[in-house]
């Protein structure tokens, strides 16, 4: 049997619009990997808030992976070994910082299950908190933390001072660090080369694999990379257009079991 790496984005792909895995996709996923087959989880989160999914899909007892921080760290869930990573510079975080405070944006980092706000809490750090059930740690500055792998710096503000922020600091650092906006009022700040498509490449190269050997399934502009990478691109019908134009092949919705479908007609009846 030759074996296969499914990569699968979680919100939108994964789970249903309730959030849920439904039985059906999650006895897909635990049939291959029994197999043998590897599966990792491909997310914008941070690692710590990838947890809630692990031992519902037996990722600890099989071995397999998470991709957190849209690609920035590929973890093993059964050893806790970091396989792969992309850490932002040391100067990153006290420039950023002094400029989060200085135009009165919000900031966020993480350790661990740690919520690190070395700034005010506004509602949008509080909503990305409570999305991730982390442990709020309110901080002065980040001195403490120097010796840890930041993979990403998290800057809050309506919307529109959102966007003004996030070019401005786009043009900035332009060559250096990869800036961009997840949400309307999220600036995600992270090092230069970050995507799941370069963490895969990163992953099949420590599994022997090849990339004919992925099959990668997703719905937002951030799976454009991992699809685009993956010997079999997969779209789901519920995906933003220009990722259906880059996939492969399109699946049935997260709301129809889309990977199953999936697991069904390219794993185990190929």
């Amino acid at each position: 049997m030759k074996k296969k790496l499914l990569v699968l984005d979680i919100d939108g792909t994964l789970t249903n619009t309730r959030k849920e895995i439904t039985p059906k996709t999650r006895d897909a996923i635990l049939k291959i990997e029994s197999m043998g087959h590897y599966v990792a989880l491909a997310s914008g989160r941070p690692t710590g808030g990838l947890r809630m999914f692990l031992d519902e899909l037996d990722f600890p007892k099989y071995g397999n992976y998470t991709i957190s921080y849209n690609g920035a760290c590929v973890s093993n869930a059964q050893t806790g070994e970091v396989v792969y990573k992309n850490v932002l510079p040391d100067y990153v975080a006290p420039w950023m910082l002094d400029y989060a405070r200085e135009h009165d944006l919000g900031m966020c980092t993480y350790d661990g299950l740690d919520f690190l706000c070395p700034t005010r809490m506004d509602r949008y750090l509080e909503r990305e908190e409570k999305i991730n059930h982390f442990n709020e740690v309110l901080i002065d500055n980040l001195d403490a933390y120097r010796n840890i792998d930041l993979f990403k710096l998290l800057l809050t503000a309506p919307p529109t001072r959102a966007e003004e922020h996030q070019k401005r600091l786009a043009r900035r650092f332009i060559g250096r660090l990869s800036i961009y906006r997840s949400e309307p009022f999220f600036i995600e700040v992270m090092a230069r080369g970050v995507d799941k498509g370069a963490a895969i490449a990163g992953l099949i190269e420590r599994l022997g694999l090849e990339r004919e050997d992925v099959i990668a399934c997703g719905d937002g502009l951030n799976d454009l990379s991992m699809i685009r990478y993956a010997g079999l691109g997969v779209a789901m019908a519920n995906a933003q257009p220009e990722v259906k134009e880059a996939a492969d092949v399109v699946t049935l919705s997260n709301d129809e079991d889309g990977v199953a479908e999936v697991i069904e007609r390219y794993i185990l009846n190929a």
